[in-house]
C-alpha cells in the first residue's frame, strides 16, 4: 500500500505540475475574457438562484446549485486549505482564491453547455454534463472516460474521504465507535439516495444553507478574536504567493511554484470549476435557457472559494501568527486545522466539527448523484440500485479504515476528470461566447430557449 501510494504521489506530482495547472488557469482565463468578465454577473445570478423558474427540468434552480454546493462545501474548505498551507506556504491561500474566482467563468460555461446538451432519459428525467456534451460534439470515447473517471473518483472524493472524516471526528472528540458511526451514517444516507435526485435535493436545500451561514459567521467570530492580526495575514498571504520564502515563523518555506501548485490543486478540489461535475446536477434543473442556469451554477464557486476557502485560509494563517508555538512542519493538513481552531476558547472545536460532519455528509450525497448519473450514462438505468448499495457499502468501510491512498488516488482522479472536460468546453467556446451575447449581453434572460428539450 505504501509503495502503491508513494507511486501515485509521484504520478500526481506531474499531473498536478506546470501543464495541468496552465490548462486548467489557462481555461479560466480564456473564459473570463471571452464572456467578458462574467463574474461581474455573480450577483444576478444569486439573485436568480432564488427565484423560480417554472419551466422543463426536474428540481428547482436553488435546489440545483445547493445539491451542486453540497458536493463543493466539503472538507476541501477546512482540510483541503490546510493542506495546501501545511505543503505549498500560506502564498497558497491566494492561489486557492484566484483559482476560485477566475475559475467562476468556467463554472459558468461548462453549466452552459450542460444544459444546452441536455437529454431526457426513458424515464423522463434529464441526463447532462460534460459525457453527453462530448457524445452530442462527435466525441464520444472522450465522454466515455470522462463517465467512468467520474464515476469511480465519486467513490473516493465524495464518498469514503468523506465518511472518514466524519468518523475520525466523532471519534477524536467523543470517543465514538468507528463502526458504529458508519452503521449510522449509512443508514441516513440509504434513506436519502434511494429517493432520487429530488430527495438528495430536498435535504440540500434545507443543510447546505444552514451550515454554509453557521460556519461562516463562527470564521468571522474567530476573526474577531484574531483581529490584531488579520492584517500581517493578509500581508503574508499576498507577499508568499508571489515571492520564494525561508521556513520562518511557523511555515515551511515555498517557491512560488509550489505555493501555486498546492493553492491551485486545493482550489480545483474544493471548488471543482472545471471538474464538469457540478454541470452534471445543472443539467437536471429547471430552466428557460442555457444561460439563466449556467450563471446561477457559476455562483456556486464564489459561494465555495471566494467566501468560505477565504475565510477559512485567514482563520489558520491568522491563528498561526498568533500563537508561534503552532508550526506547520510535519503536520498533516487535518492537525493544521484542529491546533489552529483549538486556539480559540468556547467556539473553535465545536465550529470545526460541526463543520466537518456538515460539510462532510452533504458532500457525500451531492457526490452520490454525480456517480449514478455518469453510472447511468454507461449502463442504463439498471446500475442504478447496485451502485446505490455499493455507495452506502463504501461509505461504511470510510469509517472503519485509513484512507491515505484513496485522498492520493481523488487527486489523480480529479487532475484526469478536468481534461476532457476542459476539452468540451475549449471546443465550445464560440457556442458559449454566442449564447453569452445573446441572453445576458442583450438582455434576453428571460426568453426560453426553443432548441432546449
Amino acid at each position: 500500500m505504501e509503495l502503491l501510494n508513494e507511486i501515485f504521489s509521484q504520478f500526481n506530482a506531474v499531473l498536478w505540475g506546470p501543464p495541468l495547472i496552465l490548462l486548467l488557469l489557462g481555461t479560466h482565463l480564456w473564459m473570463t475574457i471571452r464572456t467578458r468578465g462574467v463574474q461581474r454577473w455573480v450577483f444576478k445570478g444569486i439573485k436568480l438562484s432564488v427565484t423560480p423558474d417554472k419551466t422543463e427540468g426536474d428540481i428547482s434552480p436553488f435546489a440545483a446549485l445547493t445539491t451542486a454546493l453540497a458536493s463543493t462545501i466539503g472538507t476541501g474548505n477546512i482540510i483541503g486549505v490546510a493542506t495546501a498551507i501545511v505543503s505549498g506556504g500560506p502564498g497558497a491561500v491566494l492561489w486557492t482564491w484566484l483559482t476560485g474566482l477566475f475559475g467562476i467563468a468556467t463554472k459558468y460555461a461548462e453549466s452552459l453547455i450542460a444544459v444546452k446538451y441536455r437529454r431526457k432519459t426513458e424515464d423522463g428525467t434529464y441526463l447532462g454534463g460534460a459525457m453527453v456534451v462530448l457524445e452530442k460534439i462527435g466525441h464520444p470515447k472522450l465522454g466515455v472516460a470522462f463517465a467512468l473517471l467520474t464515476g469511480l473518483a465519486a467513490f473516493g472524493i465524495g464518498c469514503s474521504v468523506q465518511s472518514n472524516a466524519i468518523a475520525d471526528a466523532l471519534v477524536t472528540n467523543f470517543n465514538f465507535n468507528a463502526s458504529l458511526v458508519g452503521l449510522v451514517l449509512a443508514a441516513v444516507t440509504f434513506l436519502v439516495i434511494f429517493g432520487g435526485v429530488k430527495s438528495i435535493a430536498n435535504v440540500c436545500e434545507k443543510l447546505v444553507p444552514f451550515m454554509s451561514l453557521f460556519y461562516t459567521l463562527g470564521c468571522f467570530y474567530i476573526l474577531y478574536y484574531n483581529r490584531a492580526y488579520l492584517l500581517p495575514a493578509i500581508e503574508l498571504i499576498v507577499q508568499a504567493a508571489f515571492t520564494p520564502r525561508a521556513m520562518a515563523g511557523g511555515f515551511i518555506g515555498s517557491t512560488i511554484m509550489t505555493a501555486c501548485r498546492y493553492g491551485c490543486a486545493r482550489g480545483l478540489f474544493s471548488n471543482e470549476s472545471g471538474m464538469g461535475s457540478a454541470p452534471i446536477v445543472a443539467a437536471a434543473a429547471q430552466s428557460r435557457n442555457p444561460v439563466r442556469q449556467a450563471l446561477i451554477s457559476s455562483t456556486g464557486t464564489f459561494w465555495d472559494t471566494v467566501v468560505v476557502c477565504l475565510i477559512t485560509g485567514l482563520v489558520l494563517v491568522s491563528s498561526i501568527i498568533a500563537n508561534p508555538a503552532i508550526s506547520t512542519i510535519g503536520l498533516e493538513g487535518g492537525e493544521l486545522t484542529t491546533l489552529c481552531f483549538a486556539q480559540i476558547p468556547v467556539i473553535g472545536t465545536p465550529l470545526l466539527i460541526f463543520g466537518i460532519l456538515t460539510f462532510a455528509y452533504s458532500t457525500i450525497l451531492g457526490w452520490s448523484y454525480y456517480g449514478e448519473r455518469c453510472m447511468e450514462y454507461l449502463f442504463g438505468k439498471r446500475i442504478l440500485k447496485p451502485y446505490r448499495v455499493l455507495w452506502i457499502v463504501v461509505l461504511y468501510l470510510g469509517c472503519t479504515m485509513k484512507l491515505d491512498l484513496v485522498w492520493t488516488i481523488a487527486d489523480t482522479l480529479n487532475g484526469l476528470m478536468a481534461i476532457p472536460n476542459l476539452i468540451a468546453v475549449l471546443l465550445l467556446t464560440q457556442v458559449i461566447v454566442k449564447d453569452t451575447r445573446y441572453y445576458l449581453d442583450e438582455g434576453h434572460l428571460d426568453e426560453t430557449d426553443p432548441e432546449m428539450e
